[in-house]
């Protein structure tokens, strides 16, 4: 890998860091203490706001170059892969020199590994999602091979996006593990492993249960969750009609090469209307040929749809965690009213509800004076570490919430900036290929009109 220039590295020395082992110096000399992100007597998301884009506006991004390759798996069998090179790059420079590029290759299952640790530590965030695995929402002529050049192309477009929204968001720019994915080739996984992240994912079957047995949701969370759902069904239906169109209109317009090879037979057979023919043959043949490039672009805009197609799952996953935290709420308030009903009961020598306790008394006679002090003194300082409990798991929900609103707030804002943007833009490429049909038949009329 190459290292950064030793002026920027006097320069720009960052503050020392955690060793967590090998960094390379370019872009740790670029991002400086900044990168340092969460430390582990931080939580995540703890620190300091920093300004929008703030790593954007010191290095430079991109995921370069995607390279087939063969290796062997964690089974030992051979498997082939697709590796993609990304390069950062400090946009300063010194005394008119450009920095050297640091530069690392990763695998797409390393960015899923990433995305995976951002989202247990960082819950009450909409975290960018990866682009797709595999092609969906195909048209015919397109490949659903994930080893085919095309989608790999479109697939390395949408990792360095996923790098992009992972580097402007103002707190996940911010934690290390994301800093060394950019840095640090080897070891990489270990590092994320050594985090511990595995074992702070909540289970899918505790996920569920919360679902089905929070008593009280939070109806702003639940409106989301609907939300996220309708926009991942109108989004996937509106992907599904531009991949029918597409294949008819790849239909329509290859006919228009009928067209040319016709005229193009008939020029040969007509003197005075020969060169007529003949160009407006060229006109069909050049419009069929189009489509190609024009789908290619289309391509592209549908990637950005499929873009929020997944947001809406990363919408969904903030929403379950807040089920969660709801459900652990309840659940601590329920334990600690039962345990002030079990002293109550054992102080007043009354008991008001059935238990296996009351069963036992019965049966085998009344406890002593010093057994019941004994036992309500342990449930008094139960007590007490419930209500402690309870009262932390209060402010850890409300300040989930805080976090969580302002972050949707800005995916809100981000989605409406960029599905306008994108649809507008589509409208306009539709726009220029209607006008281009009407050129071409315009084109062919004036052949026509001078046999």
């Amino acid at each position: 890998m190459e290292q950064a220039s030793p002026d920027l590295e006097r320069i720009l020395q960052p503050a020392p860091v955690e060793p967590l082992g090998h960094h390379d110096a370019g872009l740790e000399t670029a991002v400086g203490e900044e990168a340092e992100g969460v430390r582990d007597d931080e939580r995540p998301g703890d620190g300091t706001m920093t300004e929008n884009n703030f790593w954007l506006k010191k290095i430079e991004i991109s995921v370069s170059e995607a390279e087939k390759r063969t290796g062997r798996n964690a089974m030992n069998m051979q498997e082939t892969y697709t590796a993609y090179l990304i390069e950062t790059r400090s946009v300063e420079h010194i005394d008119g020199q450009s920095v050297l590029t640091d530069s690392l290759w990763r695998r797409y299952s390393e960015f899923e590994l990433l995305r995976n640790y951002l989202l247990v530590y960082y819950p009450h965030i909409v975290v960018p999602p990866l682009p797709e695995k595999r092609a969906e929402f195909v048209w015919h002529k397109l490949s659903a091979d994930n080893m085919d050049p095309d989608f790999v192309e479109r697939r390395r477009i949408g990792l360095e996006n996923f790098l992009l929204r992972v580097a402007s968001h103002p707190i996940l720019c911010r934690d290390k593990i994301f800093y060394l994915f950019l840095t640090q080739e080897g070891n990489w996984k270990e590092t994320v492993n050594e985090t511990g992240f595995q074992l702070k994912a909540d289970s899918r079957l505790k996920a569920l249960n919360a679902t089905f047995r929070v008593k009280n949701p939070d109806k702003r969370f639940t409106e989301l969750k609907h939300y996220s759902d309708e926009l991942q069904s109108v989004i996937s239906h509106l992907l599904r009609v531009r991949a029918r169109v597409a294949d008819r209109l790849y239909g329509v317009y290859k006919v228009h090469g009928n067209y040319g090879r016709v005229f193009s037979e008939w020029s040969a057979i007509e003197k005075e209307m020969g060169d007529g023919l003949q160009s407006a043959g060229h006109h069909m043949d050049v419009y069929a040929s189009s489509i190609d490039d024009i789908l290619e672009d289309e391509e592209h805009y549908a990637d950005q749809l499929k873009e929020y197609l997944f947001y809406a799952e990363a919408l969904r996953a903030v929403c379950r965690k807040h089920e969660l935290m709801q459900y652990d709420l309840e659940m601590a308030a329920q334990d600690l009213a039962s345990k002030k009903q079990q002293c109550e009961e054992l102080a007043t020598g009354t008991v008001r509800t059935f238990s296996l306790k009351g069963m036992t008394t019965k049966l085998f006679g009344q406890e002593t004076p010093e057994q019941r002090e004994a036992r309500i003194k342990v449930l008094e300082e139960q007590i007490s570490e419930g209500e402690q409990q309870l009262k932390s798991k209060n402010l850890e929900g409300r300040e989930f919430v805080k976090n969580a609103w302002a972050d949707i707030e800005r995916f809100k804002e981000q989605k409406n900036h960029d599905l306008k943007e994108a649809l507008i833009s589509y409208a306009v490429m539709q726009i220029s290929m209607c006008k281009k049909g009407i050129q071409v038949w315009t084109n062919a009329k004036e052949c026509f009109s001078k046999m």
